[in-house]
């Protein structure tokens, strides 16, 4: 049966032609799953962020106390480093579900595991109250958050990425790539005033518990988003057939791309350095070997991490344009250079020049970082690629990040000045610049293969 239609759109006006029409539809459907990544991804970096921060600030005398506070924090930084060692774990259980079973379902159980991790945290009974099995509750709460962090990252960029439409890859998929420095806004937006109200006794007492109790709403809100996002049009069309992925992708993923694999962690891994010494470390250290108020440092590191936010999208735009390598490179070389003033700022005890030193710092770190949200992914095929983007990052975050305060607060103890942080970073940043000049560019790579 056929139909006679005429036209009775406005004169000039020509009607809405199918191909426009899908277009609008996929760039819809791709903003609200870029913006659904970016929650969850802000939720469990606001939970990290409220770990770390803690650990620096009062965990040590809470858990591990001792007549040595720096023992005590070194312990409580411990606890930061086993949870990134937790990670590469959370990589072969929620890469293996990303790639075999969905994108979607992964990033919903990732969220809901450091949700119950973060609030546990909040309830845990002190060192004081329970003895001994207080700190090991701490460190298994703390190993199931490094677990969850281990499967977020790469399925929240590779969700956003593969709705993205053609050309566009780095620009949606740096929308989840703001959510670390939001995480970290939220984390002190809450911590600044916590601490302000109830005072520097009454937040090592009670109140640190606070930041970590409001997670249940966070948590909530991101699994309720997170449920309503359509799954990776490119996983349906893979999961299937010859292009299925393997029983165990991750053995795949080291049998068939060992070089990409290293070089891929080698190029996260000074960006990784420069952040996590910048954003937790430094909170330790600024206050007790320096004598910077704490409340300053939080300041200064939390106008850094706005800044972060305000690059993403002009930079991710950027190296849609003009490709990934050209932005990565001016990224690693600035922070190798800049990495010394950085963290030598931090001798002024200034905090508006500490806040300035720091936010060219995490700018430089985002021209290397942003890109990375579509570049590591599309190292890898559709059938390895959360697997892939995962343990590239993973791998480089753990070493890069994950012991940077293990590290610093030894080199710390044995060169009485904050330089010897930049020359730390510094040197990572120039093995990142290395691995970036051995890796090709892939803006052009077909992503749905």
């Amino acid at each position: 049966m056929s139909e006679t239609t005429s036209d009775t759109s406005p004169v000039g006006v020509s009607p809405t032609s199918p191909t426009s029409t899908t277009a609008a539809a996929q760039k819809s459907t791709a903003s609200r799953v870029a913006v659904a990544s970016l929650v969850g991804t802000i939720i469990e970096y606001y939970d990290f962020a409220v770990y770390g921060t803690a650990a620096a600030l009062v965990l040590g005398p809470a858990f591990f106390p001792s007549g040595n506070a720096t023992l005590s924090t070194l312990a409580a930084f411990l606890t930061v480093a086993a949870a990134f060692l937790a990670r590469p774990l959370g990589v072969l259980v929620f890469g293996g579900i990303g790639d075999r079973v969905g994108r979607k379902r992964a990033l919903f159980l990732s969220l809901l595991l450091m949700g119950v991790s973060t609030v546990g945290v909040g309830l845990l009974p002190t060192y004081e109250t329970a003895g001994f099995v207080a700190p090991v509750l701490l460190v298994v709460l703390r190993l199931l958050q490094g677990v969850s962090m281990g499967g977020e990252w790469g399925g929240a960029v590779l969700l956003a990425a593969e709705h993205a439409p053609p050309g566009r890859r780095a620009l949606y998929a740096s929308i989840p790539q703001a959510g670390p420095p939001l995480g970290f806004l939220l984390s002190s937006a809450v911590i600044l005033p916590t601490l302000a109200i109830a005072g520097k006794d009454g937040f090592a007492e009670w109140a640190w518990r606070i930041p970590f109790l409001l997670s249940t709403v966070l948590i909530a809100v991101g699994l309720w988003v997170r449920s309503r996002i359509a799954e990776s049009p490119i996983f349906d069309e893979r999961s299937t057939g010859a292009a299925a992925p393997p029983r165990f992708p991750l053995g795949a993923l080291v049998k068939e791309y060992p070089g990409r694999l290293l070089l891929g962690m080698g190029a996260a891994i000074g960006g990784s350095s420069v952040y996590y010494l910048a954003t937790v470390y430094s909170l330790s250290y600024g206050p007790t070997a320096l004598g910077i108020p704490q409340p300053t440092m939080l300041a200064a590191t939390s106008i850094a991490a706005a800044a972060d936010v305000v690059v993403t999208m002009p930079l991710a735009i950027m190296a849609d344009r003009v490709g990934r390598r050209p932005v990565m490179l001016t990224g690693a070389a600035g922070c190798a250079l800049w990495a010394l003033p950085m963290f030598g700022s931090l001798q002024t005890g200034n905090g508006v020049l500490i806040a300035g030193a720091f936010t060219i710092g995490l700018v430089l770190f985002s021209m290397m970082f942003v890109p990375m949200a579509a570049f590591l992914p599309e190292l890898f095929p559709a059938r390895l690629r959360y697997t892939g983007a995962s343990a590239t990052f993973i791998l480089a975050v753990t070493l890069g990040g994950g012991f940077a305060p293990l590290v610093a607060t030894w080199l710390t103890s044995h060169w009485q000045s904050p330089l010897v942080l930049g020359l730390y970073a510094g040197v990572l940043c120039l093995v990142s610049l290395g691995c970036v000049l051995a890796l090709p560019e892939t803006r052009d790579e077909d992503f749905s293969v």
